[in-house]
This record gives structure tokens, C-alpha cells and sequence, in this order.
């Protein structure tokens, strides 16, 4: 027990003194300097809780907070949905259902910048001749609004993570016992009652992982935010992640910057905790 309990701690150690260095010390001399005028290199003044409540009373920042709850909910329902969609479709006995799962998962190789441009062209050059051809104007000026912008994003967003919500959906339905589909269909029952007494219940537990790394990722979206709309027209599709480097690095306002950091980090993890308590309860129910 004693040699097994120090490999545990050695093993160990490496990952314990990585977390601290890189999360946890920098979080709290982050939590730290966003009480004071920090200027990213000294900190001269402290200056309490006037970051928070000057960060409540900015209209860009709490606009890019809405928005980007609002590309949450919605990117969160999307990818979920197409998630399980293909991996029912690739779990089916098609002989091409290997070279699905690969096409569809490659998008989520490529970065998001690139991502970004890539759908950029997309949307004004692709779009904008696809408009002049056929005359249908609401092609035209494409990332131009906010609407479109923000539609612009779930896109993207939807293309590039969908395969790898999949994945997750695959290795749940791939574990259901094939003797429960044979005795639902002996029953009589069709294939929506199987998916809906049977798939359905038995998958849950992927809906919760799905579900939270959605949604996190959802929040903490940056690089295809920057690419794509680089947050126009005039800051409406900017995203909580952008504006809070643009206030670090434009406007040079490190300490407040750190403020709206913290406030965001609270958010998610309040967010995303709920969900999975709510989830893992329903879990339960089914």
C-alpha cells in the first residue's frame, strides 16, 4: 500500500505542479490585481470593487455578454442535435459509415482562425455571386449586420464541432446492448419508440458531457469571433473573449480587463455547473 500510495503521489506530481503553475497561481494574482490599477507590469493603487462596478455600467460590455449568451443557447441546441443526428447515422449498417465518421469529424482539425477566413470567403465572395446569379438578395452583404453576423458564427461554429460532438454520441450508442433493440423490435415497436424507450434514455449520460463542453466552448470562443466579423458591424458581434482583450491590449486597461475576466469566468462556471447538476438529476429520472 505504501509503495502504491507514493507511485499514485509520483505520477501525480507532475500534473498537481503544472495545474498550479499555469491555472491556479495565475487565477489568483489575476483575482488579485483586478482589485487594484494593475497596468500589467506594477500595481500602485488599490482600488476595491470600482473595476466590478464600473464593468456593470458599460453598455459594450454587457451588449457582448447577451450576445454571447445568445450564441450559446443557440450553438448549444444546434450542435447537440447534429451531433447525435450523425452519429445515428454513421452507427447504422452502411458500408461507408467509416469514411462518414472521418469526413465529418475533419473540420475540427483545422484551426479556427483559418476556419474563420475560410467561411469569411464564403459568406461575401461565394455568397455574394451565388446572389448576382440567381438574384436573391439575401445573400448579399453577408456579415455586413448583426443577424447575419451572428448566423454567420453559429455556422461556422455548428460546421467545425459537430463531428466531435459525435464522437461522443458514438461511443454511447455503441455500448446499448443489442439484445434491448432486438427485444423492442420482437414488441413491435418502430423506430422512434425504440429511440424514444430504448436509444434515447441510455445515451443520456453523453447529453451531459455534450452539453457541457458545448457550452463552455460556446463562451470561451475567440479565434473565429476575431476572424470571421472581428466583431462588426461597430462591436455588435463581439463576444465576451474579444472584448475582453480588446480592453487588455487596446485599450491598455489590464486591471479592468481582469475584473471583466473574473466576472466572465463566475458565469461559465456557474452556467455550466448548473447544467450538469440539472442533467445528471435527470439522468437519474430516466
Amino acid at each position: 500500500m505504501r509503495n502504491r500510495s507514493f507511485a499514485f503521489w509520483l505520477f501525480l506530481t507532475p500534473v498537481i505542479l503544472g495545474l498550479s503553475l499555469v491555472v491556479i497561481i495565475p487565477f489568483i494574482y489575476g483575482l488579485f490585481y483586478s482589485f487594484t490599477d494593475w497596468n500589467g507590469l506594477s500595481a500602485t493603487q488599490f482600488l476595491g470593487f470600482e473595476n466590478y462596478i464600473k464593468l456593470f455600467h458599460e453598455n459594450e460590455f454587457m451588449d457582448s455578454i447577451w450576445f454571447t449568451v445568445k450564441f450559446a443557447v443557440v450553438t448549444v441546441i444546434l450542435l447537440n442535435i447534429m451531433g447525435l443526428g450523425l452519429a445515428l447515422l454513421v452507427t447504422r449498417n452502411i458500408k461507408s459509415n467509416n469514411l462518414l465518421r472521418t469526413v465529418f469529424f475533419m473540420p475540427n482539425l483545422i484551426g479556427g482562425l483559418i476556419l474563420g477566413f475560410i467561411w469569411q470567403f464564403i459568406f461575401i465572395s461565394v455568397f455574394g455571386d451565388v446572389a448576382n446569379l440567381t438574384g436573391i438578395e439575401g445573400l448579399n452583404g453577408w456579415l455586413s449586420t448583426t443577424n447575419t453576423g451572428f448566423w454567420g458564427l453559429v455556422i461556422l461554429t455548428a460546421w467545425q464541432m459537430a463531428g466531435y460532438i459525435m464522437i461522443i454520441y458514438i461511443a454511447y450508442l455503441e455500448n446499448i446492448p443489442k439484445e434491448l433493440i432486438e427485444a423492442a423490435k420482437i414488441d413491435g415497436a418502430g423506430s422512434f419508440q425504440r429511440f424514444k424507450t430504448v436509444t434515447f434514455p441510455l445515451v443520456a449520460p453523453a447529453f451531459t458531457v455534450s452539453m457541457f463542453l458545448t457550452l463552455s466552448m460556446a463562451f470561451k470562443i475567440y479565434d473565429q469571433n476575431l476572424s470571421l466579423t472581428n466583431g462588426g458591424p461597430y462591436n455588435s458581434t463581439q463576444m465576451v473573449a474579444m472584448e475582453i482583450v480588446k480592453t487588455a491590449f487596446s485599450d491598455n486597461d489590464m486591471a479592468y480587463a481582469q475584473a471583466k475576466a473574473v466576472i466572465f469566468f463566475l458565469i461559465v462556471a456557474v452556467i455550466a455547473l448548473t447544467q450538469v447538476y440539472y442533467n445528471k438529476k435527470r439522468e437519474v429520472d430516466l
